[in-house]
């Protein structure tokens, strides 16, 4: 099952970690930020629900979906005690569990939005454009997954070391040149300005970028 549901969302454009014990998945996640963790329960070695306390522990800020064979109003109740963010019983279908999987990552960043609006920009989350007063911005899924993050940040400073985490994940160690970062950020920049946007990318000096307009807002 482990395997045919990262099949299936790497198929679907998720960026996937794959473990299948407690001390994998320990590791990833301490070593790696993710948008969502889809958790089963049972282990052969202790209990998911002990993942979700040391996620909440650790203040990381990311989605949880729980998954388990056990439909007992118990184990419901005590993975959205320990903070999950939805629960799905097996079996299940895989479209659903992307499906969730979407809602959960629109309701943390995006106040649940399928489209938001920053400024000049319309960004449709689900089907995946981008356009303004001018027309659509064509945008690779690199470019597209960077502006998201940047809405997603907005105003924060967002060092190089991070992007580089978002967008290649556990490929991340393997891009060690930050020239990719500037590559991506500068084609972002021009195709974003030649439909008439204001440069919203500006460089912090020896730490990263920062996505900000003079009044920008993200609704629906």
């Amino acid at each position: 099952m482990l395997k045919s549901i990262n099949n299936y969302l790497v198929q679907n454009h998720f960026r996937c970690s794959q473990a299948d014990n407690i001390r994998s998945a320990q590791l990833y996640l301490d070593e790696n930020e993710y948008d969502c963790i889809v958790l089963d329960i049972t282990f052969p070695v202790g209990s998911g629900f002990d993942i979700v306390k040391r996620l909440k522990a650790a203040g990381k800020n990311c989605g949880i979906l729980i998954i388990s064979a056990k439909n007992s109003l118990d184990d419901r109740l005590t993975g959205l005690e320990l903070g999950a963010d939805d629960y799905l019983t097996k079996p299940f279908h895989l479209p659903e569990l992307a499906a969730r999987l979407h809602a959960i990552h629109r309701r943390r960043f995006f106040n649940g939005n399928d489209i938001l609006t920053f400024d000049a920009l319309t960004v449709n989350i689900q089907d995946k454009y981008v356009k303004t007063a001018n027309g659509f911005v064509e945008l690779t899924k690199k470019e597209f997954d960077l502006l998201l993050y940047f809405i997603s940040n907005n105003e924060k400073v967002v060092t190089k070391q991070s992007i580089i985490d978002h967008l290649w994940g556990e490929q991340a160690a393997m891009t060690d040149n930050h020239d990719l970062i500037y590559v991506h950020i500068k084609n972002l920049r021009k195709k974003l300005v030649e439909k008439g946007c204001p440069d919203y990318i500006s460089g912090v000096y020896g730490v990263g970028y920062r996505f900000s307009a003079k009044n920008n807002y993200i609704s629906a």
